[in-house]
C-alpha cells in the first residue's frame, strides 16, 4: 500500500497518521526524536507492509505486471492499489475523498509538528499538489511513478521509466481491481484486529 492507504488505515491522531505516512523517510536517530504517536504510526506502517507483501492476492497482482517492470512490481502494485482505493473510496469511507484529504492537510498545518527536513519537503509537496487525492486518476499514478523514477535514477545513476508501467494497470484494470476489492477488506480487518 502507498501513501493514501497508509493515512486512511491510521488512527485519527495527526502524529500517528504522519508516522504511518512517513515511515520510509524518517528513520534511525530522526525517528527516535519523534513523538510516541508518530512512532506508533511507523510501527503500523510496517505491519501493513508486512501483511500486504505476504498476501496471495497481492502476489497475484504483482504477477499481472509485465516482465519489463517485474523487479518493481511490488512498488507498482502499491501505487495501483492507492489508485483503486481512491476510485472506490465511497465503498470504504463515508467521508468523501476531498474532505478526507483536506482535513488531513489542515490537521498537519494546525499541529506545527517538527519534522526532519526531508520529511517536511515531502509533506509540503503532498499538501501543495494534493498528492493523496491525485491517485484518483491514472495521470496521478503516472506522476507518482515518474517522481519515483527520478529518485531511483539519481540514486542508481541509470534511467528508470516506471511511469510506463501505468500501461499494465490500464491493460488489466479489471484484474487489478478484482484483486484489490477482495484484498482491501482483509487488510482493514487485520489493521483493526491489531489496534
Amino acid at each position: 500500500m502507498n501513501w493514501l492507504a497508509h493515512v486512511f488505515l491510521s488512527e485519527s491522531d495527526v502524529h500517528y497518521r504522519l508516522g504511518n505516512l512517513l515511515a520510509d523517510i524518517v528513520r534511525g536517530e530522526e525517528l527516535r526524536g519523534m513523538s510516541a504517536g508518530f512512532q506508533r504510526g511507523v510501527q503500523k506502517h510496517k505491519q501493513i507492509d508486512a501483511f500486504t507483501d505476504a498476501h496471495p492476492l497481492v502476489k497475484r497482482s504483482r504477477a499481472r505486471v509485465s516482465s519489463e517492470f517485474r523487479r518493481f512490481s511490488g512498488v507498482l502494485v502499491d501505487i495501483f492499489y492507492d489508485h483503486l482505493l481512491a476510485t472506490h473510496w465511497d465503498r470504504y469511507s463515508p467521508i468523501v475523498l476531498d474532505a478526507f484529504t483536506a482535513k488531513f492537510y489542515a490537521d498537519i498545518e494546525a499541529s506545527n509538528i517538527e519534522l526532519p527536513s526531508s520529511a517536511r519537503v515531502t509533506v509540503d509537496r503532498i499538501i501543495r499538489h494534493d498528492l493523496l487525492g491525485a491517485y484518483r486518476g491514472t495521470e496521478g499514478v503516472e506522476r507518482s511513478l515518474r517522481r519515483l523514477s527520478a529518485y531511483l535514477s539519481s540514486r542508481w545513476r541509470r534511467e528508470f521509466a516506471l511511469e510506463k508501467g501505468v500501461a499494465d494497470l490500464v491493460a488489466d484494470l479489471s484484474g487489478f481491481e478484482a484483486d484489490f476489492v477482495e484484498f482491501f477488506p482483509q487488510l482493514q480487518a487485520a489493521v483493526t484486529q491489531r489496534r
